[in-house]
């Protein structure tokens, strides 16, 4: 699983710092170019990929993903609303 934080988009509210159940992120050190702190994940962190940081996120600027053997990063979920599942095909 990879973890992506798109720091640009942070404002540096901290939910998810907050919620997260294993404490796997924290604050960074380093300002974005808006003057926010946007969280990292810790060093050695117990991420267990659950998806709340991504989830709550406001701004969405948490994904998580699933890399694949060949090293392409798929977004992780259940294919449901998917842009080919009947409700996300796109066509209408």
């Amino acid at each position: 699983m990879v973890i992506k934080i798109e720091r640009e988009w942070c404002k540096g509210c901290g939910v998810c710092i907050e919620r997260c159940p294993l404490h796997a992120l924290e604050l960074s050190k380093e300002m974005n170019k808006k003057g926010y702190f946007p969280p990292e994940l810790t060093p050695n962190n117990t991420c267990n990929n659950c998806r709340l940081c991504e989830l709550i996120c406001p701004d969405l600027a948490i994904g998580v993903f699933v890399e694949t053997v060949e090293g392409e990063v798929k977004a992780k979920g259940d294919g449901k609303n998917g842009p080919d599942s009947e409700y996300g095909s796109g066509e209408g």
